[in-house]
Formats: C-alpha cells, sequence, structure tokens
C-alpha cells in the first residue's frame, strides 16, 4: 500500500513537470512566431521543435522514473534484508546505498541487541520470582498455620493476642504480595494464557463483589451495581474478576466510612464500558497516567497499607484481553476507573 503511494505521488510529480515544460515551451515558441510575424517556415521548425523535445523529454522521464523505482525498490530490500538477516545487498562499496545499508544494519543491530538484553533481563527477575515464591512457600505457610494454632491456645483477654493477630495478618500479606508478584511475571512473560470470550459481564461483576462484600460492610460502605444481564463483553471471567478485585478493593480501602461505591455498565457498538465510581481520597490530576506503573503510589497514600501492584495488574489484564483502562478524579471527592472491554469478537 505504501508503494503504492509512493508511485501516484512520482506520477503526480511527473505530470505536474510535463505541464510546466509544455507551458514555458508554448509560449517561447508562440513568442517566436509573434516576432517572425507567423512565418510558415518557421511554424514547420517550431513543431519539429517541440516534437522533438517532446520524444526527448519523455525519454528523460521514462529513465528518471526507472531509476527512481530500482533505488525505492533497493532501500526497501536493504531494510528487509537488514531486519531479516541476509547478506549485504550493495556490497562494500564506497557508495550512498551502501553507506546507508551499513547504518540501517546497525540500527537493527543495536535494536535486536537491546530487545535481547530486555527479555534476558526480564527472564532472569521471572526465574528470581519464581524461584524465590517456591522457596518462601512452605516456610510462609508454616508460619500462618503456627500463628493460627497459637491463638487458639491462647486464653482470652492475653496480651499476645493481638501480637499473633499481627503476625498473622502479615504473613498473609507477604503470601498476597508473592502471588501477586508471580501473577505480574507470568502475565508479562506470556505464561498465563488468556481464554478471552464473549460472556455476560455482570456474574464476573457478582463474583467480584462477593469477593469485597465483607472489607466494604466493615466500613459502612455500600456498592451499587447498575447492569443489564444481558450486556457482553469479551473477557476471561476468571482474570476480570481479578482486576475487578484490585480495583474495588483500592475503592474500599481508599474510602471513608459510609462511603459509596458505584458500578455502572454501559453497551456500546465496539466497546462495553465499566465505570467503578467511589468516594475516596482522589487522585491528583498530574498522577492519573502515574497510578497504573508498577509500585508507583499517590503522594496521599502514604497513612494507607499497600504496595502499587493492584492498578498495574489490572491494567495488564486488561490489555491482554484487548481493552484499557483510564481514570478520572478529583481530590477529597473520589475517582472514577473506566474500563473498556471488546464488545464482541
Amino acid at each position: 500500500m505504501k508503494g503504492h503511494l509512493n508511485e501516484q505521488k512520482l506520477r503526480q510529480f511527473y505530470g505536474q513537470y510535463v505541464v510546466v515544460i509544455l507551458l514555458v515551451l508554448v509560449i517561447f515558441i508562440l513568442g517566436v512566431l509573434y516576432i517572425t510575424n507567423w512565418h510558415d517556415t518557421v511554424i514547420w521548425l517550431s513543431i519539429g521543435l517541440i516534437i522533438i523535445l517532446l520524444l526527448i523529454g519523455y525519454l528523460f522521464l521514462v529513465q528518471l522514473h526507472a531509476k527512481v523505482a530500482q533505488v525505492i525498490q533497493t532501500v526497501d530490500a536493504i531494510v528487509e534484508g537488514a531486519m531479516s538477516g541476509h547478506p549485504r545487498i550493495s556490497g562494500f562499496e564506497e557508495t550512498t546505498l551502501s553507506s546507508l545499508e551499513h547504518k540501517v544494519i546497525r540500527y537493527v543491530e543495536m535494536v535486536q541487541a537491546m530487545e535481547h538484553k530486555q527479555q534476558e533481563e526480564q527472564r532472569k527477575i521471572n526465574t528470581l520470582i519464581s524461584d524465590i515464591s517456591h522457596q518462601t512457600k512452605t516456610p510462609l505457610a508454616n508460619i500462618i498455620l503456627y500463628s493460627q494454632l497459637l491463638e487458639e491456645r491462647l486464653e482470652s483477654g492475653d496480651k499476645l493476642h493481638s501480637i499473633v493477630e499481627q503476625i498473622d495478618a502479615q504473613s498473609e500479606k507477604l503470601d498476597w504480595l508473592i502471588q501477586s508478584l508471580i501473577k505480574m511475571s507470568r502475565l508479562e512473560a506470556g505464561i498465563i494464557r488468556i481464554q478471552a470470550e464473549v460472556q455476560p459481564v455482570f456474574p464476573t461483576i457478582c463474583k467480584a463483589v462477593a469477593q469485597i462484600k465483607a472489607a466494604a460492610a466493615a466500613k459502612n460502605i455500600l456498592i451499587d451495581v447498575h447492569c443489564s444481564p444481558t450486556i457482553q463483553a469479551k473477557h476471561d471471567s476468571k482474570w476480570m474478576c481479578e482486576a475487578f478485585i484490585n480495583l474495588l478493593e483500592n475503592a474500599v480501602k481508599y474510602s471513608p466510612n459510609a462511603g459509596h461505591i458505584k458500578i455502572t455498565v454501559y453497551e456500546g457498538e465496539m466497546f462495553t464500558r465499566l465505570d467503578i465510581a467511589d468516594t475516596g481520597i482522589g487522585i491528583a490530576e498530574h498522577e492519573l497516567n502515574l497510578v497504573f506503573q508498577r509500585f508507583y503510589r499517590c503522594a496521599n497514600t502514604a497513612q494507607y497499607e499497600g504496595v502499587g501492584i493492584g492498578l498495574y495488574l489490572a491494567r495488564e489484564i486488561i490489555v491482554s484481553q484487548g481493552g484499557y483502562i483510564k481514570a478520572t478524579s478529583q481530590l477529597n471527592k473520589g475517582s472514577v476507573f473506566s474500563l473498556f472491554l471488546p464488545a464482541s469478537s
């Protein structure tokens, strides 16, 4: 398509060039004829001159077109060869095309080396996270188990109750962090296969709300869901439930007691939109695009627990299903996270 457009531009240039030459010739010959009082000999000489010049111009344009087309094809072949690792086309002669090919090959090699290095570093990070998870899984499970056994053996009113509860809570938090890191690394590496299909979104939302209902009730936060059971979107129910839970957990965490969370679903031709609105602390305007970065935490969330993984994971899950997410917010008034999922396959 791109080559076809270039061909059209070249033809337009040639056409404009011919028109300009013809206009110059016609004006010149008319001037000569006018000066010679339209003499017959001059007229025939002028006609012959026009024919000769047109033939010369035509041959020149044909050669120019062939040369330009050859250069374009050579440049295209140079780029394709550099990207696919084919042998050099222009050889090692000191020509402009040879210099261009050398620069293109160097650039492609640099990009490929950077990509390979990045992939290798990502592989090492994923391996490290996997190893850490494997090595800490059993000890962490034992800590949680022993803290629960210890809590059961303590008598009512014992001062150690609060300490044991803290051990249990911090152990579960550490377990959640490790599991989140594993999910994050697997999503980035493409190990996890998202099985997205067109299905109703209401059941997926209900599963997520059920998971967060107890935490919301503890803060007397009302959760409203406005979604028609017939509205569908292309998504993996299991992983979208995970993304919803991350978003709802944040909404509950950063909302005050007796707050309000509203989930509204809109059906569109291309995308199904899901809005999760809360009455929380809000996000500063300059941080709206930063909150989806890995481990990023807003300046006004220092007093709240968290590590900055939830929104990043939610975005990765949504993007892997062909959707996207954006946020709007006002400080001390609340935030709205809008999820867009493909309406069909």
